[in-house]
């Protein structure tokens, strides 16, 4: 299984749009749609097509001055396509963006965001290494991992 973070471009962002997580998961997460409209209006915002052995499988999306602060990096989408999910997708791309943000001069702290009780997210996260520091305005669990 080869993963890799490409730009979202004009020939990839439609099978990106198609994607679809189900009910369930649907509920914790913007679209992809949305998400790249919104990386497309934000300069700060920085949009990536997951891909798996050549072939688009998801998509993230994070900000390189979260909260409008230097050297706060928030990720704000983590998204896996729901037939490619439960096959180390998803770890492996958490972990290709957080070295790729781990290589920016300036980074000392990412940040990521999910609702409270999402037991999946909270797991997952704090096996990469985040730590829940609270709940924001916006009633989402914080979590954070110090540079």
């Amino acid at each position: 299984m080869n993963v890799t973070l490409e730009p979202v471009t004009v020939d990839n962002f439609e099978a990106l749009m198609d994607m679809e997580l189900p009910p369930d998961q649907a509920v914790n997460l913007a679209s992809n749609a949305y998400s790249i409209a919104q990386a497309h209006y934000y300069p700060d915002w920085r949009p990536r097509a997951i891909y798996c052995d050549g072939a688009p499988a998801g998509f993230a999306l994070y900000d390189v001055e979260g909260d409008d602060e230097p050297g706060h990096y928030a990720i704000y989408r983590l998204m896996i396509d729901y037939p490619r999910q439960h096959q180390g997708i998803g770890r492996a791309a958490m972990l290709l963006l957080l070295a790729e943000i781990r290589a920016c001069h300036n980074a000392c702290r990412i940040s990521i965001c999910y609702k409270p009780g999402n037991v999946t997210a909270q797991r997952f996260y704090g096996s990469l290494g985040f730590t829940e520091t609270g709940v924001d305005a916006r009633a989402e669990m914080v979590a954070e991992i110090r540079l």
